[in-house]
């Protein structure tokens, strides 16, 4: 019995160390996962990333595109090969050429930290979102990578001492922005006789890209221009599968033909039947308006039509289009510095499109836009030429329309709203 009571004794105490024996492994094995995840956590932590490109185990460093530079010289100072090089020429021809490389541009390069220094990515920034990426990482891979672009639904508003153009710049908004409006007002409003204390509020979405810098303007939600004392609503609304803006009674504000070829100028000369030419110094109509605007402002046609005229007139209009929009009406652009590429006599343009760009060609002072308008053959004065609008309202919209004119109202009547915009918005819905 004793010697039981012995052997019993002892394998309890084996039993006891084998216990505290597997316990102290598994203490220890939980202490090394514990010390991996901290050391992973730690390293993705620190972890940096360019295009999707981890950054901080490389060498990366940035430069500007030297005047006259090539690919072939940047990529030969960075330690690439002739054939490489050919290579890279050869694989980027469907994707980008490289002979456009232009001067002043960003381009960034990532090498190996190690005694080699071995380039591992040639990255070329075209604009603020748009990258071409040249890697060399394993296999020579050419492609484009874009920054990712955040959607923001934002309100402006603010009185105008001078112009739209300086009331927006001086509060921070995208000038863009400005463009925008005066196009939607176009018919409405008179921005060349604007009214210190005329004011405006627009519910707007803007892009951007590294949640700061502004890309550009993107759909206009709904506004709302009070100029000499009367409210001018501006309703976004799709029917037909075709969005375009109306006022609060359901008239289309877009119109057959645009009120100007050309935006943010300054009127130098209106139509007169009775001038004194700037270059003759002798009396005689001026059946035009003159837009006094840089060399290379974009012109473009007030309305869909057909180019009937594309010529060059040396002792008055030089370089000048016409476009024949109907039976009734034409309108034509004079004293050009050049035409939009390709454009052809019998082409067919629609409303906005480029036509060429502001000169001073021709019997000129000084760069300017000379825009004519004729009806049924004889001058008129564009600045007094009524158009009828475009699509209206159609009956089985109105019910839908009343809606959304409310709530757009609304909105534009809350306090001010700076908000992340739902980029799956439906339309017809704010």
């Amino acid at each position: 019995m004793k010697q039981a009571l012995q052997i019993f004794s002892r394998l309890a105490i084996v039993l006891t160390l084998l216990t505290a024996t597997q316990g102290c492994r598994q203490k220890s094995q939980t202490d090394k996962t514990t010390d991996s995840t901290e050391i992973h956590t730690q390293e993705e932590d620190t972890a940096r990333y360019f295009l999707g490109i981890r950054t901080d185990t490389l060498q990366m460093q940035e430069g500007k595109i030297p005047r006259g530079g090539s690919l072939s010289l940047l990529l030969g100072q960075l330690g690439v090969g002739p054939s490489t090089i050919e290579l890279c020429a050869k694989k980027a021809r469907p994707i980008f050429n490289v002979r456009h490389l232009q001067a002043g541009k960003p381009y960034y390069s990532l090498s190996s930290r190690d005694s080699t220094n071995s380039l591992k990515y040639f990255i070329y920034q075209e604009n603020v979102t748009d990258f071409v990426v040249f890697d060399f990482s394993d296999s020579l891979q050419i492609y484009r990578k874009q920054k990712e672009i955040s959607v923001e639904t934002r309100l402006a508003e603010g009185e105008i001492d001078h112009s739209l153009w300086m009331s927006m710049k001086e509060r921070g908004y995208n000038i863009n922005l400005a463009l925008d409006l005066s196009d939607i007002y176009a018919w409405q409003i008179d921005f060349f006789g604007i009214q210190a204390g005329d004011s405006y509020k627009v519910i707007y979405d803007e892009h951007f890209v590294d949640d700061t810098v502004s890309v550009g303007i993107g759909k206009i939600h709904g506004a709302v221009f009070n100029h000499v004392g009367h409210d001018y609503y501006a309703i976004p609304f799709v029917q037909d599968g075709f969005r375009d803006f109306f006022d609060e009674r359901g008239i289309n504000l877009r119109k057959a033909f645009l009120k100007a070829p050309l935006r943010y100028s300054r009127i130098s000369s209106r139509y007169s039947h009775s001038r004194m030419h700037p270059v003759l110094r002798i009396r005689r109509p001026h059946h035009g308006v003159d837009y006094a605007a840089p060399t290379g402002t974009p012109v473009y046609s007030i309305g869909a039509g057909v180019v009937v005229k594309k010529a060059y007139q040396a002792g008055g209009g030089g370089n000048y289009v016409s476009v024949k929009h109907s039976s009734t009406y034409t309108s034509t652009y004079m004293h050009l510095s050049g035409f939009a590429k390709g454009l052809a006599i019998g082409q067919k343009v629609s409303q906005g499109e480029l036509l060429g760009y502001v000169g001073s060609s021709g019997l000129s002072t000084g760069p300017h836009l000379d825009f004519r308008v004729y009806k049924n053959g004889s001058p008129i004065d564009p600045l007094r030429m009524e158009s009828p609008p475009s699509t209206p309202l159609k009956p089985e919209y109105k019910d839908s329309f009343e809606l959304v004119k409310l709530e757009i109202i609304r909105q534009l009547q809350t306090e001010p709203l700076i908000a992340s915009a739902d980029t799956t918005k439906t339309e017809n819905v704010f």
